[in-house]
């Protein structure tokens, strides 16, 4: 395996351990976009669209243990957006490789 393979597991690992230990004792506090809807009162509006939504309330469905849901959903949306970030930079780099 490569060093850069190496870092690159590396990172990510340290990223799912911290995404999963750390991500249930996030603040309960609204976040900046909640905090905007509720002072301009359309708070409501915006929860009744959210059914769609695939882990609302940072919890990850069908976990009963709120910290576990909790952490449950920190470890997905890390890795998830890890793979984004990979394959956007897999897709710019044959980008760049395939110019004269």
């Amino acid at each position: 395996m490569s060093r850069r393979a190496s870092l690159v597991l590396a990172g990510l690992g340290l990223s799912l351990l911290l995404a999963s230990l750390l991500s249930p004792f996030a603040s309960s506090s609204p976040d900046g976009l909640e905090r905007v809807a509720e002072d301009r009162g359309f708070l409501e509006r915006a929860e009744t669209g959210g059914e769609s939504a695939p882990m609302k309330d940072y919890l990850f469905p069908g976990i009963g243990s709120e910290k576990a849901a909790t952490a449950a959903a920190g470890l997905v949306g890390t890795l998830g957006v890890f793979l984004l970030a990979w394959g956007l930079a897999s897709l710019l780099r044959k980008k760049v490789e395939s110019e004269p």
